[in-house]
């Protein structure tokens, strides 16, 4: 491990087990509070770590200053060479740092079990990407009585989701308005929304005051937070060796922008438009990589890259379609090429089923 990523993910899995440490105090004083800030600087500094050990900078261009925690989650979904997290991935990681932002400069509350998830599913995040990029186990640092987190996972997230709902709501209610605390309570969910729509999750006040309006009315909270309503919990094991995951469901439409787009999240990094993004067509990928185009086929096929929505996509220009490909697509299969042998790939091409 290189000597300035070994300290940094020294402040991170110390940071990281502070975090663990406040989640799991008897005292509820600040304790909210805490837990945020320390998960925040534990994943700020894992990602500046794995960017170095990726050969990535973690400088801005004036040298002055390092990369926020926003700008390393750009790099990490994005940049060739260095990319090792999904943007679901990353969506964890971009709510837990606007909870941080949030609980540091201002104010906002989470039920006791939006927090807990919200706390388990970066852990299980921060020990995947410790072991993906390391090569390490977080168990060494951890005692064996030690309990990340907590031993159970709620088994239904929308109903955390929805009682959260219902509280802001009644504190909206003719004769308890109470906005203040409606106000906090709902930036939670606003945060987690804005994170997976694709849409800036840092609030002003006049999209809070929107929440508020229609959480007072009669409209639903799925309606509202079509985003939040939209995924799920994925929870393996159990006790210290629970993974709790929070993904997307099924047909969850994404929201294609570029990264410059304004109000665009941190890791709305997608595509600036299709072609723009999948810009290389097969006999493109053939020139890169020095083979001919039907054995560039063969590789296309081996590593299903047709089925990774990050390096292949179907374009459709008028009447006509196009299969296109991305920068990451010859990343993936330089990196495939370095241990393959092709000849093994073509014979298995040659003699595969028809329409496969």
């Amino acid at each position: 491990m290189k000597q300035e990523a070994r300290h940094l993910v020294t402040n991170a899995v110390d940071s990281l087990i502070l975090s663990v440490e406040h989640f799991n105090r008897p005292s509820d004083r600040g304790r909210p509070v805490a837990v945020l800030l320390m998960m925040g600087h534990a994943f700020e500094m894992l990602f500046k770590a794995a960017i170095i050990q990726r050969g990535g900078s973690i400088t801005k261009t004036d040298r002055y200053q390092t990369l926020s925690l926003r700008e390393c989650l750009r790099v990490a979904t994005s940049q060739a060479g260095v990319r090792f997290i999904s943007a679901e991935q990353a969506d964890t990681v971009q709510v837990i740092s606007d909870f941080r932002d949030a609980a540091q400069h201002y104010l906002l509350e989470l039920s006791e079990q939006h927090l807990y998830v919200q706390m388990q599913a970066g852990f299980t995040l921060f020990r995947d990407i410790y072991q993906s990029v390391f090569d390490k186990e977080l168990s060494a640092h951890l005692p064996e009585r030690a309990l990340p987190i907590s031993t159970t996972a709620p088994a239904d997230i929308e109903a955390v989701f929805a009682s959260e709902a219902e509280e802001v709501r009644q504190l909206l209610r003719p004769g308890r308005r109470r906005r203040v605390s409606a106000r906090a309570k709902l930036r939670g969910l606003a945060i987690v929304e804005g994170a997976l729509s694709g849409e800036d999750s840092r609030l002003s006040d006049r999209q809070l005051n929107r929440y508020m309006t229609e959480m007072a009315g009669n409209k639903g909270w799925e309606e509202i937070f079509p985003g939040v309503a939209a995924i799920e919990l994925t929870a393996t094991g159990s006790g210290p060796s629970l993974d709790l995951r929070i993904t997307k469901r099924e047909g969850l439409p994404v929201r294609l922008v570029s990264a410059d787009t304004p109000g665009a999240s941190t890791v709305a990094v997608k595509r600036v438009d299709s072609l723009g993004y999948y810009t290389l067509g097969r006999n493109d990928l053939a020139k890169r990589l020095g083979l001919t185009g039907p054995k560039t086929s063969a590789l296309i096929w081996h590593l299903n890259l047709k089925e990774d929505e990050d390096c292949f996509r179907r374009v459709s220009i008028g009447k006509s379609t196009f299969d296109r490909y991305s920068r990451h697509a010859v990343e993936r299969m330089r990196e495939a090429l370095s241990t393959l042998e092709m000849s093994e790939v073509w014979a298995q091409y040659s003699t595969r089923p028809k329409g496969s």
